[in-house]
């Protein structure tokens, strides 16, 4: 019985001088890319890593302090307060835009041709300087005089003091955030316009309603786009800074209360590294902050694989 072998390809030096030019081609796109990378990325992270075991003010030069400024962490009550507050706002947050922008983006999907000029409102808003938003919000949400409170009490709901009650200052924060919410609503409207027809004409044959199509048929089928925007949300909220700072910091009517109240966790690093001039303690602070997001993502990830369907796994 014989065997035949598998022709070998051997490379022509036209082919082999082809590859070269293509790959210095591509090499030559990125670099850039690469070399900002290493300035602007890499390279502050490990001075930031080394800066944290210093004690450095930017005039003087760093004194090496070994594990002091991580142990100054532990003991310091604003860090866990400031903790504290970030992961209750996250928590608030994310489920909260994930389920407003999948509703806009039903909506939209239903449209069908029409959806393109609402498409363009809904991601209009995400081209607003956060400081602006901070800014608007904090006049909408004023307890008293807020264009928020006012609506509630048209049909006889008294508002809360979004800014200056401590309970609900995370609350009014999460609902500021969503006006940002069109980006998400983009994403979820392209994962819905991918999901194939013959599976709700499937459905429909099975008897199926409206709702058990969402959840057997809908979900699985964008779950993917729903976990990419529950990470990158779920960071976004670990460093929030420009909305809180805005309104609780950067105005005079609130009280210090309100401030505790809205005192994240980035604000507070910001806080120690330009008003105090703390660095070495910052970056210790940004350091730790950077692994809290890898254990939470790395989680994340770790659930994800009971959740989110990848049409390329299933044959």
């Amino acid at each position: 019985m014989s065997t035949t072998s598998a022709p070998v390809r051997r490379a022509t030096p036209g082919r082999s001088r082809r590859n070269w030019r293509e790959t210095r081609a591509a090499y030559a796109f990125i670099g850039l890319w690469i070399v900002g990378s290493l300035v602007f990325t890499l390279g502050p992270m490990i001075a930031s890593l080394v800066l944290s075991f210093t004690d450095y003010d930017a005039i003087a030069e760093p004194r090496n302090v070994g594990f002091d400024n991580y142990r100054e962490m532990i003991a310091d009550p604003k860090v866990a307060k400031a903790l504290g507050n970030t992961l209750v706002y996250a928590v608030l947050y994310v489920p909260t835009a994930m389920v407003v922008a999948l509703a806009l983006a039903l909506l939209l999907n239903r449209l069908g041709r029409g959806s393109g000029f609402f498409r363009t409102v809904f991601y209009l808003p995400v081209m607003t300087p956060t400081v602006a938003v901070g800014a608007l919000f904090l006049l909408l949400l004023n307890g008293n005089q807020g264009l928020l409170n006012r609506t509630l009490g048209l049909v006889g709901i008294t508002g809360p003091n979004w800014t200056t009650d401590t309970d609900w200052v995370k609350p009014g924060l999460a609902v500021t955030m969503l006006w940002g919410v069109g980006g998400m609503v983009v994403i979820y409207l392209a994962a819905l316009r991918q999901v194939p027809k013959d599976l709700y004409e499937a459905a429909d044959l099975d008897g199926a309603g409206a709702w058990t199509k969402f959840r057997r048929v809908t979900i699985p089928m964008i779950s993917g786009s729903l976990f990419f925007t529950l990470i990158v949300q779920t960071i976004a909220a670990l460093q929030m800074f420009d909305q809180a700072y805005t309104m609780f910091f950067g105005a005079q009517e609130n009280s210090t209360y309100s401030n505790e109240a809205a005192l994240f966790y980035v604000i507070y690093l910001f806080q120690q590294a330009f008003q105090f001039l703390h660095m070495g303690y910052a970056s210790a602070l940004a350091w730790l902050l950077f692994l809290i997001i890898i254990v939470i993502t790395a989680v994340q990830v770790r659930v994800s694989r009971r959740f989110v369907y990848y049409e390329g796994e299933r044959g």
